[in-house]
């Protein structure tokens, strides 16, 4: 699993990943315990950050694929990073001088900014690795992701106790620096940093923005098996928004009503211990099956478990149910990590990866508001987990129906960029 590291400018962008996330998310979790704490009568505040962070999505998702095809990718990559880290002084400043509402602003253009990074990364990921090292790679990301689960809020806490929220915001000062720094330093091919030939920021005018946005939206949709791995994206977002509140309500309100805050901890613990786990078993499994039996598998497991937790009679069984989740849900993103960059074209996967978060951003979004509407006035949250839970296995099903279609991934995504989707 883990001689890609031996391929250096993997292991310069896995550090520069992980350096970039911590700052993030301590960053992130600092500042908002010193809104809590400040305008501890103004909660209203902390909700404000939190849209700071998931607006920009929105605002510049049309942007994000654009910018990754045309400009030189390993350019749009360490440039986030070192305008991140400038408005992090800026920050910095503003929150030393108590300048709210310019806060505001500095973290929303801040993560506007970052929105760029994640599609030029992915793009550069997919030129310098080989075929079979995709699956591997998702697997890595997918460990950091559960280190940061269990311990990026704790890390964050503990700055913030210790030091307080102007050095939390050092700390993404220096990480993207780190990030930046370790970025800059890869030697990449241009044939992988500019798969459409070079460009220039004021190519991009408002004409060719469009062009490119609407020629990622066809290859998506004139591309049958992209198209159905889509659903899995839009699955992400509804487990992603379904498990935002869900442990939370049943905590609360069935299984700890005066402990619920201390056992969502361990909720914590459980999930992020388990997905660990299941990203290494998921790599594995990724050498002896096909990806698409992975997320087929995937799916239907993890549906299982999510209606399972819902109806468990006690909270040790259904924290038995979430670990169980855990370790399958690392599968599915395995499967589609290591299979996405097999499908796309090196020269459209800014645009696709670009549709992407927005996508997922939607149906989070969408997800919250129908829990909001739907509990506890129509439905229970036994229930709630229940329709998340069956539309996971469901689409299992379908996918094991409709993804042998499309066993020679190579061959079929050639035979859609010839038919004229692709430039």
């Amino acid at each position: 699993m883990f001689s890609v590291f031996k391929n250096r400018n993997f292991s310069m962008l896995f550090l520069a990943n992980f350096t970039s996330q911590l700052g993030s998310i301590v960053g992130m979790t600092a500042f908002m315990l010193y809104l809590l704490k400040r305008f501890s009568h103004q909660p209203v505040y902390a909700t404000i950050t939190e849209l700071m962070y998931s607006l920009p999505t929105l605002a510049v998702f049309f942007l994000v694929g654009v910018v990754a095809d045309r400009l030189n990718r390993k350019k749009v990559a360490f440039f986030c990073d070192y305008i991140s880290a400038a408005l992090s002084i800026a920050l910095l400043i503003s929150v030393m001088n108590g300048f709210i509402v310019l806060t505001f602003a500095i973290i929303f253009l801040r993560s506007g900014i970052s929105k760029f990074f994640q599609p030029a990364q992915t793009a550069i990921l997919q030129g310098i690795l080989k075929k079979d090292e995709y699956a591997t790679s998702a697997g890595l990301n997918q460990m950091i992701s559960s280190i940061f689960m269990l311990f990026g809020g704790a890390i964050g806490t503990f700055v913030y106790w210790n030091l307080g929220v102007e050095a939390a915001i050092i700390t993404d000062l220096v990480s993207f620096l780190l990030s930046g720094l370790l970025i800059s330093g890869c030697k990449i091919p241009v044939e992988v940093t500019n798969p459409n030939g070079k460009h220039t920021l004021s190519d991009l005018n408002v004409k060719v923005v469009l062009k490119d946005f609407k020629e990622g939206f066809s290859y998506i949709i004139n591309y049958p098996l992209l198209r159905s791995l889509l659903i899995a994206f839009i699955l992400f977002g509804v487990i992603n928004g379904g498990f935002a509140v869900m442990p939370m309500f049943i905590l609360k309100y069935k299984f700890a009503p005066h402990s619920y805050e201390e056992m969502n901890i361990y909720i914590g613990i459980v999930f992020g211990v388990t997905v660990m786990i299941g990203s290494i078993l998921g790599s594995t499994l990724a050498k002896k099956f096909s990806l698409q039996n992975l997320i087929i598998i995937g799916l239907i497991l993890t549906g299982l478990g999510v209606v399972a937790a819902g109806f468990s009679p006690n909270i040790i069984l259904y924290f038995t149910c979430l670990g169980f989740t855990g370790l399958a849900l690392p599968i599915i993103n395995i499967g589609i990590g290591g299979w996405f960059p097999q499908i796309v074209d090196r020269k459209m996967m800014g645009r696709v990866q670009g549709w992407i978060n927005p996508i997922n951003m939607l149906f989070h979004s969408l997800t919250l508001g129908a829990i909001a509407f739907l509990y506890p006035t129509y439905l229970k949250i036994e229930w709630i987990h229940a329709i998340v839970g069956i539309s996971l296995a469901v689409v299992g099903v379908y996918f094991a129906i409709i993804l042998p279609k499309f066993r020679d991934a190579k061959s079929t995504a050639k035979v859609e960029i010839e038919g004229g989707v692709s430039r």
